[in-house]
């Protein structure tokens, strides 16, 4: 029987936000196999922007740029996306991205936490066709847009 994905990250908000510091933001993650969406919010923590889309290489490349990315925005904590297959189990798509995020909290040392990414990429490409985007456009904006969408659940249940 396949865990459900709940037992991993969803009892963690509590334990995240304690460990947050005030008034820093938040870098959200939406990870694919080719690319890495990125999202920021405010200092507030009130609302989550997209911010950019890493083609993903090596580790240590990809790692460069987010780092950069949290010292020049004195990111406070990291939201990453977590792909739950439909019925609440986790498959092999979750065991990378679980693994993507200790490599990353092994070399930076911020609050991480799982947010539930299910419907996110379908929400915002939805969005993107209502915006009547091109099939290019859209390309170019899914990652960093479902970040958003995904940063932005987690810091409206902080929120509340």
């Amino acid at each position: 029987m396949t865990p459900k994905a709940e037992q991993f990250y969803f009892d963690q908000l509590q334990e995240f936000a304690a460990l947050l510091p005030g008034r820093t933001p938040l870098l959200g993650f939406d990870v694919g196999e080719k690319t890495i969406g990125l999202a920021l919010s405010d200092v507030e923590r009130i609302i989550a922007t997209p911010y950019k889309t890493i083609m993903r290489g090596k580790f240590s490349k990809d790692l460069q740029e987010i780092e950069q990315i949290i010292m020049t925005h004195h990111i406070g904590g990291l939201v990453v996306g977590y792909p739950v297959n439909m019925d609440g189990t986790i498959g092999t798509r979750c065991q990378s991205v679980r693994q993507f995020a200790r490599n990353l909290q092994a070399k930076i040392r911020l609050p991480v936490m799982f947010a539930d990414e299910r419907m996110s990429t379908m929400a915002v490409t939805t969005t993107m066709l209502a915006a009547d985007l091109s099939r290019k456009r859209r390309a170019e904006m899914v990652d960093k847009l479902a970040a958003s969408y995904i940063l932005q659940g987690v810091i409206d249940r902080l929120r509340n």
